[in-house]
């Protein structure tokens, strides 16, 4: 992954499944880097096998590197919270247990900041009927996942998971922000 300069920032979303979450943000404009891995958790550098039990406390999340001049953080936010159901604690679709948790993991009070404002935005307007439960905690333990889980989607397309559960969110993604794709 290549190394934040003074003009690129970090922040690390959990969003159940790492694949479906890395798959989205590969194509978002502005996102340099998406790095699938393991965070908030108390193992260090954890397998996905120590991941999967829920004893590790780890959650599946992607490390973004983004260009704050291209893509704003809150429009990061944004993406996040469509792709993805923030009112199910522990829980996306079928994948169950405590690495599935959704979380925003900030390096920083001002990502925190926008974290919340965000989340007090998306409870106010009455989006979902559940309430939010998208933990917003300081970045810790953070390691890469293995090197099959990375670009995942993009190596997999026809996997089975792929197919039916990433790519439905790919093209989600698409049609919702479709100025927010990448060109290639």
């Amino acid at each position: 992954m290549p190394t934040p300069s003074p003009q690129t920032e970090t922040i690390v979303l959990g969003g159940g499944c790492f694949w479906c979450t890395e798959a989205v943000f590969d194509r978002v404009q502005g996102v340099l880097d998406v790095e699938s891995g393991y965070s908030n958790g108390e193992t260090v550098n954890p397998s996905y096998e120590q991941v999967c039990t829920g004893r590790t406390g780890h959650a599946e999340v992607v490390k973004l590197v983004f260009d704050p001049a291209q893509i704003s953080l809150r429009e990061i936010l944004e993406i996040f919270f469509v792709v993805h159901d923030p009112t199910t604690p522990n829980r996306q679709g079928n994948d169950v247990g405590t690495q599935y948790r959704s979380g925003i993991y900030y390096v920083d009070e001002a990502q925190k900041q926008v974290a919340d404002e965000v989340i007090r935005e998306i409870e106010a307007s009455k989006t979902y009927r559940a309430p939010v439960v998208t933990e917003v905690k300081p970045l810790a333990n953070y390691s890469a996942a293995e090197a099959y889980h990375q670009d995942y989607f993009l190596n997999n397309p026809n996997q089975g998971y792929c197919a039916f559960v990433v790519g439905p969110k790919v093209e989600k993604f698409q049609k919702t922000f479709a100025a927010k794709v990448k060109k290639d």
